[in-house]
C-alpha cells in the first residue's frame, strides 16, 4: 500500500498492518500510545469490524479497511463533519474509477456511498479527547448479504479496481477534502458539494430513529449537517441521527442546490 504523492507531501503517514481487530481500534491505540496524525492505518483484514451504532463490518481480504488518524482537526463540536469530508473523499476516489460517475456513485445520508443505489462504502467517526479517528471500509471484491439496506462492491459492478490503486486515490482525496473544509470553517463548501451528489433530495424518504420510522419528504441537510425531513403534514423534522432505510434514488439537482 502506498499513498499518493499529494499525501506524503502534506505530511501524511502509513502504517501498514496484516490483521487487526479494527483500524479504528488500532489507530486509537496509537494516538495513546503518543502518535500524532495525519496517519493512515490500513489493514488486509480485520477481526472485529465495525459500523456505526456497533454493528459488525465484515473484513475479508480483498476489500480497503483504512482508518486515518487526525489530532486536532476542529473544533470538538464539529468533528462529526468529518463524516461528510470523508464521504466526499470516497466519492471523488471512486469517481476517479467509475464510468459514467455522476450517474451511478451517490452518496447517503450520512455517511454511505452507493453505486447504482447499493451501499460499497461506509464511515466511522471516532474520537477521545483532540484525537478524531476516520474509519472507511470500502467493498472492493465482496460484500455482505442480506443487509438491511442494499449492498455490493465494485467488482460486482463491473468497476476494475485494485485495493492498493484505490487507496492511493483516497489518500490524495483526503487531503483535498480536508483541506476543503478547513477545520469546519469550510463546512458550507463541503455541504454544498455534498448535497450535488446526494441521492433523494426533494423525493420522499424513510428514516429509522430511536423513537421509531419518520416518513416524509427529504428536504435538504442543514448548516450542522442534520438531515431536515418535511413531514406529510407540512412540519418539519430535524433528524442529527437516524438510519435511512428507503429513499427515492432520482437525483434532483435542483432540489440539491438550496
Amino acid at each position: 500500500m502506498k499513498l499518493d504523492p499529494t499525501a506524503s507531501a502534506a505530511g501524511v503517514r502509513l502504517i501498514e498492518c496484516d490483521t487487526v481487530g479494527s483500524t479504528n481500534t488500532e489507530a486509537l491505540a496509537v494516538a495513546r500510545a503518543g502518535e500524532r496524525g495525519p496517519l493512515w492505518i490500513t489493514a488486509r483484514s480485520q477481526t472485529s469490524g465495525r459500523g456505526r451504532r456497533g454493528r459488525a463490518w465484515v473484513s475479508e481480504p480483498g476489500n480497503l479497511y483504512a482508518s486515518l488518524l487526525l489530532t486536532d482537526p476542529s473544533p470538538p463540536d464539529r468533528a462529526a463533519e468529518l463524516s461528510f469530508v470523508a464521504a466526499l473523499a470516497v466519492h471523488d476516489a471512486g469517481a476517479s474509477l467509475v464510468v459514467p460517475a455522476a450517474a451511478r456513485v451517490a452518496l447517503k445520508w450520512p455517511n454511505d456511498v452507493l453505486i447504482d443505489g447499493k451501499k460499497f462504502s461506509g464511515i466511522l467517526i471516532e474520537g477521545e479527547g483532540p484525537t478524531v479517528v476516520v474509519g472507511i471500509g470500502i467493498n472492493c471484491a465482496h460484500h455482505p448479504k442480506d443487509t438491511a439496506f442494499p449492498a455490493t462492491d465494485l467488482a460486482a459492478e463491473g468497476v476494475d479496481v485494485t485495493v492498493e490503486g484505490l487507496f492511493m486515490e483516497l489518500s490524495a482525496a483526503m487531503v483535498r477534502r480536508i483541506a476543503q473544509w478547513n477545520r469546519s470553517a469550510g463546512f458550507e463548501a463541503t455541504r454544498a458539494d455534498w448535497l450535488r451528489h446526494a441521492a433523494g433530495v426533494g423525493g420522499p424518504m424513510r428514516v429509522a430513529l430511536a423513537q421509531g420510522e419518520r416518513s416524509g419528504r427529504f428536504e435538504t441537510v442543514d448548516a450542522r449537517g442534520r438531515l431536515i425531513l418535511r413531514l406529510p403534514d407540512g412540519a418539519i423534522e430535524t433528524v442529527t441521527a437516524g438510519d435511512v432505510s428507503a429513499f427515492s434514488a432520482e437525483r434532483r439537482v435542483a432540489a440539491a442546490e438550496r
